[in-house]
């Protein structure tokens, strides 16, 4: 498998599918948008988008399942599979906010060996494979040298279908604001993961994500020299809901500030 080529291939089509989906922002209307949980939204769009990736995809690698948000396809493999976001930050998109991306990593048994995130409104295509560095649109990239937390700019999420833990949450929030030089809130796990590898933020964190939120994301961070990891240090966090990553200089004094909380 030559997996140079295949992210290659993997980009050119995340290109043409966020075409589709910039095309279709001008269309969406709130009869489209439908709720899956409390403030948890699709539309369309969503499901077209991922529709399109699957079966380009399936021809890349024919024996290959999915892993998808919106299971359009439930067909999984043994050996190896793809992890799909078509359109992370729906709410962003159906707000007309544009920050909003598209997820694809391949994981060949359990380990992840591809990962693309393309930020659609600025074509911003971050991706790696295995044994190589991380790009951006060509240029490698590579994790912030800011070596404390009190010098480096944070991002985080807010859960929109567990609301148990909001209150240490916030607690947490304070914590780590006071204590570095601002936290952004963007809306796009897979964004937010795609700027600490490439040294925009210097760390994120988050809880109640799932694989096809963050396996590509992760991935390239590590590639770009990053740490990922889990609430507690541990490597649990592509199906463990919990994930800290960031430039691992300061990723010690993260997990310090969050063990008072989580």
């Amino acid at each position: 498998m030559d997996l140079e080529l295949l992210t290659n291939q993997v980009c050119t089509l995340c290109r043409g599918t966020g075409q589709f989906i910039q095309e279709e922002a001008r269309k969406i209307s709130p009869q489209d948008i439908e709720e899956k949980s409390r403030h948890n939204f699709v539309t369309y769009v969503d499901k077209v988008a991922e529709e399109r990736l699957i079966a380009k995809l399936s021809k890349a690698i024919p024996e290959a399942g999915f892993i998808a948000e919106e299971g359009t396809s439930t067909m999984t493999s043994r050996d190896v599979n793809w992890i799909i976001d078509p359109l992370d930050g729906t709410t962003n998109f159906i707000h007309a906010v544009p920050i909003y991306s598209i997820s694809i990593a391949l994981r060949y048994h359990d380990e992840i060996i591809l990962g693309v995130v393309y930020e659609i409104n600025l074509k911003e295509c971050f991706y790696s494979w295995k044994n190589s560095p991380a790009f951006l649109n060509g240029q490698k990239i590579h994790v912030s040298k800011a070596n404390g937390l009190n010098d480096s700019l944070l991002a985080t999420g807010f859960p929109y279908d567990d609301r148990g833990k909001t209150g240490k949450y916030l607690e947490l929030f304070r914590q780590l604001l006071l204590n570095s030089r601002g936290i952004r809130r963007l809306g796009s796990a897979a964004v937010d993961l795609a700027y600490v590898a490439c040294g925009r933020f210097d760390g994120f964190y988050e809880y109640g994500l799932n694989p096809w939120d963050v396996a590509a994301g992760a991935f390239i961070v590590q590639q770009a020299g990053g740490q990922v990891t889990d609430f507690s240090g541990g490597d649990n966090f592509l199906h463990g809901k919990q994930l800290i990553s960031s430039n691992g200089l300061i990723h010690q004094e993260m997990l310090d500030i969050l063990s008072n909380y989580f």
